[in-house]
């Protein structure tokens, strides 16, 4: 006959479990009270698609012809600004990378990039220091989004995400530039 004082392990491991949750939920609360810090950044793209100073060119057309996007490889040398309106706002650094056609026609969303930027702060309060955002642009109409995955300087081991809004005061934006009021939400990490 079998001991009744064999005990079942679903005790134990139910308090196991418990103490691993706690631990863990311990230490996002430490580190969210202490040592990490959300900034939001608002800066602003410039860009310029044509002319002697354009900002943005194409350098590898699609393969599938000129108004299809799959393929297509852009460059991008952007102004950073403090401010919408180019005439009256401080260069604070450039808005850097490069940009692929990745949607395939008659797909959806029906124009679909994939970003490599760097955001390279020349001037002001981070001036040297560097943010790289990598993702997909899944179209222009409302916001864009994509995640900050680093950075160099006063953002080493940051991360977050971006918000690219079309500027409310870009109505100077013509069929040649147009500027996005971009808003960086950075966790730094503070040793």
């Amino acid at each position: 006959m079998a001991s009744s004082s064999t005990s079942s392990p679903l005790p134990a491991l139910l308090l196991l479990v418990l103490l691993a949750a706690s631990s863990a939920a311990g230490e996002d609360v430490a580190a969210a009270g202490g040592r990490d810090k959300l900034t939001r950044i608002r800066v602003y793209m410039h860009e310029r698609f044509a002319g002697a100073n354009a900002t943005a060119l194409a350098v590898v057309p699609s393969p599938l012809g000129a108004n299809e996007a799959f393929g297509r490889v852009a460059v991008l040398d952007d102004e950073l600004r403090d401010g919408p309106d180019r005439a009256s706002s401080a260069l604070i650094g450039r808005f850097q990378g490069v940009v692929a056609g990745t949607s395939l026609p008659g797909t959806a969303p029906p124009a679909s990039f994939q970003s490599a930027i760097s955001l390279v702060f020349t001037a002001g309060e981070h001036a040297g220091s560097t943010l790289s955002m990598v993702g997909p642009v899944l179209g222009f109409a409302g916001a864009i989004e994509r995640p900050l995955v680093g950075g160099t300087g006063a953002f080493r081991m940051a991360r977050g995400y971006c918000v690219m809004t079309a500027a409310a005061a870009a109505a100077a934006s013509t069929a040649v530039s147009v500027v996005f009021e971009t808003d960086l939400f950075v966790l730094l990490h503070k040793p």
